[in-house]
């Protein structure tokens, strides 16, 4: 299996507006692709159609070979459960669950799929939390967390499945500065560990360190993509430079 994510022609309507134009790309088994653009773009919508939380209107999208929609056409139910499964998201608000403690937030979704046997979730949960830095924290509630604390938890819930692909959506952007390089700091450890990542984010420094490649989305379209030094260091388009210089 050559890609991890195959997306072709992707389109996504909402009534007369056209949200995403016939986006195609694909991503390697541990490539990380940083998609950058200006606000309403698409990028957020093409993302959360990777794991199905939004339906599109036409176009592809294979996860490991298996098509999530050809066409336009969705699989099954039962077979978009077992593709997405593959996936973990990580969302710009955290989508923690208030009333559970850290160690409840990871370990709710593998004790409900009863996929491993209740001492190894909470091995992995406590393994992961170390990873991320928050060791002692595994009985708090998510009221007494920093932002950036909440995303790193965000992060060690959605590898407490062991998915082959990681998706964050603006992981930064609702943290204060002196908080987002905690968390940049955790995504790049899971980029050296060879993670596929697909990353959409404001950050220009960090998709310039971390990524091997760069998706420039503009009006609902990919306008350029390349390198980190050929986006960065040299863009073709003059929407990117605009986007790229606009300080």
């Amino acid at each position: 299996m050559s890609s991890m994510i195959e997306v072709k022609q992707l389109q996504k309507s909402f009534g007369s507006l056209d949200v995403l134009k016939k986006i195609t790309f694909d991503v390697k088994p541990g490539e990380v692709v940083a998609v950058i653009g200006p606000s309403g773009s698409g990028k957020s919508t093409m993302l959360r159609s990777l794991v199905y939380l939004e339906e599109v209107t036409g176009g592809s999208i294979f996860i490991q070979g298996k098509p999530l929609v050809e066409n336009g056409k969705y699989a099954s139910g039962a077979d978009i459960r077992g593709i997405t499964a593959a996936m973990g998201m990580v969302f710009q608000h955290f989508n923690l669950f208030p009333h559970l403690t850290v160690r409840g937030n990871l370990e709710l979704a593998p004790r409900t799929l009863k996929r491993e046997n209740t001492q190894d979730i909470t091995a992995k949960s406590r393994e992961l939390l170390s990873k991320v830095g928050l060791a002692d924290k595994a009985e708090v509630y998510p009221s007494m967390l920093s932002g950036g604390q909440k995303q790193r938890v965000a992060i060690a819930r959605a590898l407490m499945l062991n998915p082959d692909i990681l998706l964050f959506d603006e992981p930064t952007s609702a943290l204060d500065p002196e908080l987002t390089g905690e968390v940049l700091r955790v995504i790049r450890q899971l980029a050296e560990e060879n993670m596929t990542m697909i990353i959409v984010t404001h950050e220009m420094n960090f998709a310039r360190d971390v990524a091997d490649r760069v998706i420039f989305m503009d009006n609902g379209e990919i306008a350029e993509s390349g390198t980190p030094e050929e986006i960065f260091g040299n863009p073709q388009l003059e929407r990117t430079r605009t986007f790229l210089y606009r300080d």
